[in-house]
């Protein structure tokens, strides 16, 4: 999206007044053949107006509306608020992964770099994206987290002035080793690296995926590494726990009958010789060896 949109959007306060405001190149005659105010589209409605009826036709999956919306705000020459308008709406009112994002963002090259957007061309690009957006799947998801979240810190903070334990938290704990979470504490964090958590512990607990699992073939070339592996000797235990896949109603436990530490060998290789020595070089722990 080009440049001469962003100084030109125009913003609301809480209590709904115009806060800033920079009429667009958008002139000319409305539909009746009177000259267009400022903010007027051709067919005699107020841009903000149909902006946000746009927003609000995409939430609610209403396909002809949304199309109506973009094409209004595109034959008026308001395109640049149709494309900031829609690009924010795949952060704000649809699910995360939609691939309507890749879409959108094409249709969008297509209108205002190879084509003009007013024109028919890139009111066809208007429409198309409109009605994809109208056909992904609608959520409020990112904005309903990112208001608990920001609610949820200001009370915990607050509960700390008062000693007192809040009574909404975070989804997590004080992340401590031990804890919960403690599968994040590997090589890749201060807490993990003190405690020694290399290659191996990586390897049978952060890598696990879930809880579909690894693919058949992944899976494979997962355990053939590991049985392979000349620098750390798996146990056959090891490498099944490595493999299992995460627990949906449980995604932060460990499988049964494992408590996550290594065996003894494991241990000699994430820690090296106990004479200080490592003749492995530098890869006993080291973060290049895996990835988060």
């Amino acid at each position: 999206m080009g440049d001469d949109g962003a100084d030109r959007q125009a913003t609301f306060g809480s209590d709904g007044s115009l806060e800033t405001d920079t009429t667009p190149d958008a002139t000319g005659e409305n539909d009746f053949g009177d000259p267009k105010e400022p903010n007027e589209t051709d067919g005699g409605y107020s841009r903000y107006a149909v902006s946000s009826l746009l927003q609000k036709a995409v939430r609610r999956s209403d396909e002809e509306v949304a199309a109506w919306a973009a094409w209004e705000l595109a034959r008026s020459g308001y395109a640049w608020n149709l494309w900031d308008r829609l690009n924010l709406y795949v952060v704000e009112d649809l699910r995360a992964g939609d691939d309507v994002a890749l879409t959108i963002e094409r249709y969008e090259q297509l209108a205002t770099e190879r084509w003009e957007p007013s024109e028919w061309k890139g009111r066809l690009c208007a429409v198309h994206a409109a009605l994809a957006a109208a056909r992904a799947q609608s959520t409020r998801e990112a904005a309903n987290a990112d208001a608990y979240f920001s609610a949820a810190a200001e009370e915990r903070a607050a509960a700390r002035e008062r000693g007192e334990e809040p009574d909404h938290d975070f989804p997590v704990d004080d992340l401590q080793p031990g804890g919960e979470f403690d599968v994040a504490l590997d090589g890749h964090t201060g807490e993990g690296s003190r405690l020694g958590r290399g290659t191996h512990f990586f390897k049978t607990r952060g890598a696990r995926v879930g809880p579909e699992g690894e693919a058949e073939l992944s899976a494979r070339w997962q355990r053939l590494a590991m049985e392979l592996d000349g620098d750390v000797d798996y146990t056959t235990a090891e490498i099944e726990r490595a493999l299992a896949p995460v627990d949906p109603a449980a995604p932060w436990d460990e499988p049964d009958g494992t408590d996550g530490e290594p065996s003894d060998d494991a241990k000699h290789a994430d820690h090296g010789d106990t004479d200080g020595s490592d003749d492995r070089g530098d890869r006993s722990g080291s973060l290049s060896e895996f990835s988060e």
